[in-house]
């Protein structure tokens, strides 16, 4: 069976599932998520060590607890995109109760100098996809999963009127600046880990992470405007808040460290708001610095004691 015909199978399984109410799904997600904690799944191990490194100052029992928050927020993150694949996107826009910047957004994009949203793993992404492209038209930058099916699957799910997904390689990047010299809209995650080459290494929670550079080269050659967007969970039943506001000028500036350094500090700003709503079972700090004799934090997982 192709590629494609798998992944329309599996959108309508996802669509079946996530007819259920919202208050049968978050019992669900909140049952994987005990599951993950109570066998120490990858999820568990990934955002506890996440959470070692980037939260030294609290307590064990601390980030016990904000392990748990974590992984909770985590499952419900999963169905409720689910959720939002399968409905109309005008009825998941109803669900953004509070719009912060909105009209900031619709400016730079008017402005003709060409628009890049950085979008952080926070809240929930998804749906800022649906806002942004209606607004108007948008190229979103993707990692295709290694699975055929589950690339297919992804162009389905996130297809609208006005996204045009293009994959985060090589020739991707003359189409970023293409679009943006014509005035255009592009969304990044700028906290996924490149390749090796592919970015240079910036404090994040104060622990080096290897950092993406498109965005400041993006930026500085082309003069676009930078927003972050996101889209904070507000509420347990599927109620959202828009932000959008500017970045600190230093992301477009030509020496990638420096601009690096602005961008994670930007991302890290947006994470602290809620830690449990940050994407911390995503293995961020796998990749060391050079010469650091460091070894991948996450070979070692520790299991508790």
């Amino acid at each position: 069976m192709k590629p494609h015909t798998l992944a329309a199978l599996l959108h309508r399984a996802v669509a079946l599932l996530t007819a259920l109410p919202w208050p049968w799904l978050r019992r669900l997600a909140d049952g994987i998520a005990w599951l993950w904690l109570r066998l120490d799944a990858r999820e568990s191990r990934v955002a506890r060590r996440n959470l070692e490194l980037a939260y030294p100052e609290l307590l064990p029992s601390q980030r016990e607890d904000l392990q748990r928050a974590v992984l909770r927020t985590s499952a419900r993150q999963t169905l409720e995109t689910f959720r939002l694949w399968s409905q109309p996107a005008g009825q998941n826009l109803a669900r953004l109760r509070e719009r912060y910047g909105q009209d900031l957004y619709d400016a730079a994009l008017a402005s003709g100098k060409g628009l890049i949203v950085a979008a952080p793993h926070f809240g929930n992404w998804e749906l800022l996809n649906q806002w942004l492209s209606s607004r108007g038209p948008i190229s979103i930058v993707y990692r295709p999963p290694e699975s055929a099916v589950g690339d297919a699957f992804l162009l389905q799910a996130r297809a609208a009127e006005n996204i045009r997904q293009v994959r985060a390689e090589g020739p991707a990047v003359r189409q970023l600046f293409k679009v943006l010299k014509e005035g255009g809209a592009v969304g990044i995650l700028p906290d996924q880990q490149p390749k090796a080459g592919d970015g240079v290494f910036a404090p994040f929670f104060g622990v080096p992470a290897l950092t993406m550079t498109l965005v400041n080269r993006l930026a500085e050659r082309t003069g676009a405007t930078v927003l972050l967007c996101w889209c904070e969970r507000i509420g347990p039943d599927l109620e959202f808040a828009l932000h959008v506001r500017p970045v600190a000028p230093a992301i477009a500036d030509p020496d990638p460290v420096t601009a690096a350094t602005a961008l994670n500090a930007e991302i890290e700003h947006v994470a602290r708001r809620d830690p449990a709503q940050y994407q911390w079972t995503y293995k961020r700090y796998t990749l060391r610095p050079p010469g650091s004799g460091e070894a991948n934090p996450y070979a070692t997982e520790r299991h508790p004691h």
